[in-house]
C-alpha cells in the first residue's frame, strides 16, 4: 500500500494522470485515492457489474477516487482505458491484472499502440513472470527485441524514469489499425 499511494504522489509530481479501471478497494484504488487527494486527475473506468462490489464497505466517497465512467463491460473498459493512456503501469495482482497485462503487451507488439508498459515489482512479486520471459526468449517463443516491450521497475520513483526513458521495441509489427 505504501508503493501505490508513491505512485499517486509520483504521478502528481510529474503532472501525469491516472486511468485506471475504476475500484475504489486495493492498491489501484490507493493510487487513485492518493493523486485524486493531491488534487491531480484520476478517471476511474468501470463496468456497471463491478460497481457495487468495488463499492461495498467502503467508507469513502467515489469524489475521492476522481472521475468515473461506467461502461457496459470489460471490453468497453479496456477499449477505453487504452485509448485514453499514454503508459501502463502493473502493479502486483491476480488474474484481472495478468489479463490486462497481457492484452496490452499484445497491443503493443502489434501495433495498436507504443506507449511504455511498466511492472511495479513489488518486493519481488512480478520476478517469476520475468523470468518466464526470459526463458520464453531462450526458447524462440519471444524476439529479443520485443522482450523489452516490458520494463521493470522496483519503486514508484522508477515508474516514472523508465516511462520517460521508454523506447518501443525493436521487432513489434506496426501493422496499419486504422482501418478497422
Amino acid at each position: 500500500m505504501e508503493t501505490a499511494k508513491a505512485l499517486g504522489e509520483v504521478l502528481h509530481k510529474n503532472d501525469w494522470s491516472l486511468v485506471y479501471g475504476g475500484g475504489t478497494v486495493g492498491l489501484m484504488g490507493a493510487v487513485a485515492s492518493s493523486l485524486a487527494s493531491l488534487g491531480g486527475n484520476v478517471h476511474g473506468i468501470i463496468p456497471k457489474a463491478l460497481v457495487a462490489k468495488e463499492e461495498a464497505g467502503v467508507p469513502h466517497s467515489v469524489k475521492e477516487f476522481g472521475k468515473r465512467t461506467v461502461v457496459q463491460d470489460m471490453h468497453a473498459r479496456k477499449a477505453m482505458m487504452g485509448k485514453e493512456a499514454n503508459a501502463f503501469v502493473a502493479l502486483p495482482g491476480g488474474f484481472g491484472t495478468m489479463e490486462e497485462l497481457f492484452e496490452i503487451v499484445t497491443w503493443n507488439q502489434l501495433g495498436i499502440h507504443d506507449c511504455p508498459i511498466v511492472i511495479l515489482n513489488i518486493d519481488g512479486y512480478y520476478d517469476g513472470l520475468l523470468g518466464w520471459i526470459k526463458t520464453a526468449v531462450e526458447k524462440g517463443f519471444i524476439s529479443e527485441g520485443v522482450s523489452t516491450i516490458v520494463s521493470e521497475a522496483k519503486s514508484a520513483e522508477e515508474v516514472a524514469e523508465k516511462c520517460k526513458s521508454y523506447k518501443p521495441a525493436l521487432g513489434r509489427m506496426n501493422l496499419d489499425w486504422s482501418s478497422r
